[in-house]
């Protein structure tokens, strides 16, 4: 008989395992791949006339945009991804924030390759100028991620002998987990139904690029917030050390720079990305030196 105590570790089991995760990654690979053909041949369809969609849908107007589809379906394991490091490591749950919205500009890069105006005006073009950004924002944003990875792994050796309240902690996030799992499942599938039955009724109003680039990931990030804001709670009961509470409050901080960006479009949309990797960059720096400083002085003066 399954008591309630083991409720959790079960299910958790069935949801974010290494099995699982193993499964689902296999699962979205052939689906990637399997909607990057389905794309491309709707495209190939609409060149030679076999049907017809109107001339205003950007993803449907050359090949090379086809990859956004395939990149979607990454995007959607690397949010399985951050609900599976959730428990494990907190700078890993953070840095997967950092990665979703980063491969968020490079899917849409892909999409602005196959519009770009290769003339000698090319930074007086609104789209060509837009593509600069964002191609020299996805390579800071990859370094400023190595970067944090570094100080993550330097905060994961200081505790690597984790106590019982350490412990008592992960099992508050592993049910945080369990929740996320199907609540995002919930909130991509109606997102998707809401945004076909939308495209399906009216075909001469489809949504804007902007609108179906941010599709699901605006309130992907509005959960997160909730969810930063919970943990930093909890973590009130088993931390009292001031270093770590701002290190908890400033990726909340992040997360929603990173949440507003949605908000905005063109340059400050990509400025507010850039700032909010840096924040949470500044925040476990600072933090790590606190560590350092901790461990130095065992004894207060």
């Amino acid at each position: 008989m399954t008591t309630k105590k083991d409720i959790v570790p079960f299910v958790f089991e069935k949801l974010l395992s290494e099995k699982t995760r193993e499964k689902t990654e296999k699962i979205i690979l052939k689906i990637a791949i399997f909607s990057f053909f389905i794309h491309l041949a709707i495209i190939y369809l609409i060149k030679f006339d076999f049907i017809e969609m109107p001339s205003n849908v950007e993803l449907l107007n050359n090949p090379i945009s086809a990859v956004y589809t395939p990149f979607s379906f990454i995007l959607i394991y690397e949010v399985y991804l951050l609900i599976y490091y959730l428990p494990k490591s907190f700078t890993t749950y953070i840095t997967k924030q950092y990665e979703i919205i980063t491969l968020i500009i490079i899917r849409k890069l892909f999409k602005d390759l196959s519009d770009l105006e290769l003339t000698t005006n090319w930074f007086e073009i609104k789209g060509d100028l837009q593509f600069t950004y964002d191609l020299v924002a996805s390579l800071l944003l990859f370094y400023l991620i190595f970067l944090f990875q570094k100080q993550g792994k330097r905060k994961i050796v200081q505790q690597e002998n984790r106590n019982l309240i350490i412990k008592k902690f992960v099992k508050r996030k592993k049910l945080i987990a369990i929740i996320l799992v199907p609540l995002f499942f919930v909130i991509a599938s109606y997102t998707l139904i809401d945004w076909s039955a939308g495209t399906l009724v009216s075909l001469s109003t489809l949504p804007t690029f902007e609108n179906i680039n941010n599709l699901f990931f605006d309130q992907f990030f509005t959960v997160l917030i909730l969810v930063d804001v919970v943990l930093l709670l909890i973590s009130f009961f088993y931390t009292n050390k001031f270093h770590k509470i701002i290190r908890n409050s400033g990726f909340v901080i992040s997360t929603i720079l990173i949440r507003m960006s949605f908000g905005v479009s063109g340059l400050i949309s990509t400025i507010l990305i850039v700032v909010a990797v840096l924040f949470g960059l500044a925040i476990i720096t600072i933090h790590n030196k606190y560590e350092e400083n901790s461990l130095q002085n065992i004894e207060p003066d």
